[in-house]
């Protein structure tokens, strides 16, 4: 019986000990319960992996039948997810929580539009202007954050929360002020401004898939390069671990806060410029929130804040996105979706608790061990001690 115990330990505490594990782990969970409740209201679990199937490799299997179009717009859905992810990540391992992507998203969107709108309409120079300001945006609302957060220690919680709606209502007065606009709509963007890729859209027939896809590989591997390949990466991880032993060390805590919000920034920026010059072929006035912000807060806690598994994480939140349409066709309730993503993150934000228990449970048996040692030699010298009298 001990044998057996000893064994489970040891089996959780690798397991919690690895986070990819538990991130696996807690994704099967979320649809093992989908599929009990798409079993519980009378449908067939079978037409949700199907849709799911039908999204990642273009196959129908009811037709027969193969379209590219639905792995395009798969990673159409999922790019925006990624860099936003990116942009939660990479202030977490700083030891910020950044819930001002949302924002940063929406800065980069506006300055992406007004310089789509009212920028020469030169090739290939025109969308890389309009990119390369909505990053300027995304860092400048990011860095405003950081700097708050550096110098006077204002919550960044509550600074990016602020943020977010200064964003969204102001980036709506801007947009509404543009000759022609709508309270839904810009005047069309020029043909020069726009990322579509010709190549792209032949061979994901007709998908919205473009150039975004190229700068959304480049922001992974700048990501995955900073952060675990170079002294700025060792800096911002030593300054999430311990701002005291960081500023000990020598590290620039301040600096390294304020870039770090600046970068993350920078990333759901660029985030804005994708979905607006990508997706759309006018610009939009924001009467909400998309919610590729807060979605990138999810995307970053499954992928551990680590380039690679947000990569997969925001795959993985797009194809569901993206096979919603499809399962309604299949009488599945759309919002499946929502209650998988949502179970995903409450399962993977339970990690901390487990470890927690299992931290408890391991200095417990410690207690009892040290306890039983130091008793031996109490028990042993009573014998002694009345034989002694005895005699």
């Amino acid at each position: 019986m001990k044998e057996n115990r000893t064994l489970k330990e040891k089996i959780l505490e690798v397991f919690t000990a690895s986070d990819g594990l538990v991130s696996v782990f807690v994704v099967f969970l979320g649809f093992l319960v989908a599929t009990i409740l798409i079993i519980a209201v009378g449908r067939k679990p079978g037409g949700m992996y199907q849709a799911i199937l039908q999204v990642i490799s273009g196959w129908d299997l009811r037709r027969f039948t193969w379209n590219s179009r639905y792995i395009g717009e798969w990673l159409v859905v999922s790019m925006p997810l990624i860099l936003c992810g990116l942009s939660m990540g990479f202030a977490a391992r700083t030891g910020l929580f950044n819930i001002g992507a949302e924002g940063q998203y929406a800065a980069g969107l506006t300055a992406a539009q007004f310089v789509a709108l009212y920028f020469p309409h030169i090739p290939v120079l025109h969308w890389v202007l309009a990119v390369f300001a909505a990053l300027a945006a995304g860092v400048l609302w990011g860095g405003i954050v950081g700097f708050l957060k550096a110098k006077f220690s204002v919550s960044e919680v509550v600074a990016t929360i602020m943020m977010n709606y200064i964003a969204l209502y102001l980036s709506r007065i801007l947009t509404m002020r543009i000759p022609g606009s709508n309270t839904f709509q810009t005047p069309p963007f020029p043909a020069t401004s726009l990322l579509r890729s010709p190549f792209m859209e032949v061979i994901t027939n007709n998908s919205r898939l473009n150039y975004g896809i190229w700068f959304t590989i480049a922001a992974v591997f700048f990501y995955w390069i900073v952060m675990e390949k170079t002294r700025l990466g060792y800096s911002l991880r030593a300054t999430g671990f311990n701002r005291e032993a960081a500023r000990y060390g020598g590290i620039g805590v301040k600096g390294s806060i304020t870039g770090a919000m600046a970068i993350s920034g920078a990333f759901a920026g660029l985030a804005g410029a994708i979905v607006s010059l990508g997706s759309f072929s006018a610009g939009r006035v924001l009467s909400v929130q998309d919610g590729y912000g807060f979605d990138g807060i999810a995307v970053a806690l499954v992928g551990n804040s680590g380039a690679w598994g947000i990569v997969l994480a925001g795959l993985l939140f797009g194809v569901l996105k993206s096979a919603q349409p499809l399962m309604q066709s299949r009488q599945i309730p759309k919002d499946i979706t929502s209650i998988i993503l949502g179970l995903v993150v409450v399962f993977i934000s339970l990690r901390a608790g487990v470890r927690l228990i299992i931290e408890w449970q391991m200095k417990e048996k410690a207690r009892k061990e040290r306890t039983g040692e130091a008793a031996l030699p109490v028990s042993a010298s009573v014998p002694d001690k009345e034989g002694s009298g005895n005699g």
